[in-house]
């Protein structure tokens, strides 16, 4: 079974170690507390929406952002 990335839009804001997701669906999502070695490599990954789904979306406090 192969698995395709999904296009995920990333922000981060250092000073305050909130990373800003964006998914493909529109939901937008901010996340507090993610160190910024943890953004870098959301940002190189190759399966973006693997990285997201292992290492930040049950790893972090989070808030959806309205649309």
């Amino acid at each position: 079974m192969t698995a395709e990335s999904t296009p995920i839009s990333i922000d981060y804001d250092p000073e305050r170690a909130k990373l800003l997701v964006g998914l493909e669906s529109g939901e937008r999502y901010v996340y507090v507390g993610v160190p910024g070695e943890v953004h870098r490599s959301f940002v190189e990954a190759d399966a973006k929406d693997r990285f997201f789904q292992a290492e930040i979306r049950d790893c972090y406090p989070f808030n959806r952002l309205d649309a």
